[in-house]
């Protein structure tokens, strides 16, 4: 009976330990190589890390961050960057310019002043010459001058009347002061009246 009891003891079933379902694939000193992705893992947290750091410090420094936007440009910058060109507003074309009409200058009216006509000496008109000096001859000595520059009715006589007091050329009408003008400049006479009651249309009389 103990013989028996024993053999059966023997062959009872045993639990179950590590060794009875072994995992699949090699184990231990065995196992298989790691994948490339799973090697280089660390190495790609380490490179990642770094580049944080990095990022950190040098916004840290410059007081400027990657994300944040760029503030729009002021309205003094804006200013000085006119969207017009140069081109199309300094210069004008060339059909504006055929357009546009040339101002016209005023019309001068002609002057209405009447034009007062020349002083004439007339060399024809009749000079009477009176010697009032008591020089005998002293009248013919100036008439002869007065003949010598063209006068050609020039008559010499003695004082019948009152005298002036100095040398003097008289003319009767306004048409003759040209010419008793010229009568006293040819004898060196600076006195020149006009005389209605003149004894010829210019009258000289000669007191020195």
């Amino acid at each position: 009976m103990a013989s028996i009891q024993a053999g059966q003891t023997d062959k009872s079933p045993q639990g179950q330990d590590e060794f009875d379902n072994p995992p699949k694939g090699p184990v231990g000193v065995h196992r298989g190589p790691k994948s490339l992705w799973i090697r280089a893992l660390p190495y790609l947290i380490v490179i990642l890390l770094a580049v944080v750091c990095g990022v950190g410090v040098w916004a840290g420094v410059s007081g400027f961050l990657p994300w944040q936007q760029q503030k729009p440009a002021t309205t003094s910058q804006a200013i000085k960057k006119p969207s017009i060109s140069r081109k199309s507003t300094s210069t004008p074309s060339k059909k504006a310019k055929e357009a546009t009409p040339a101002p016209s200058s005023p019309v001068q009216e002609p002057s209405q002043t009447p034009s007062t006509p020349a002083p004439v000496i007339d060399k024809n008109t009749r000079v009477l010459i009176v010697n009032g000096t008591g020089v005998s001859g002293y009248a013919g000595s100036k008439r002869q001058i007065l003949v010598n520059a063209g006068y050609g009715a020039v008559t010499a006589s003695n004082p019948t009347g009152s005298l002036p007091s100095a040398d003097v050329v008289w003319y009767q009408n306004e048409a003759d002061r040209a010419t008793a003008q010229d009568v006293a400049a040819q004898l060196g006479i600076a006195r020149v009246e006009q005389l209605a009651e003149a004894g010829s249309s210019v009258e000289v009389v000669l007191m020195r």
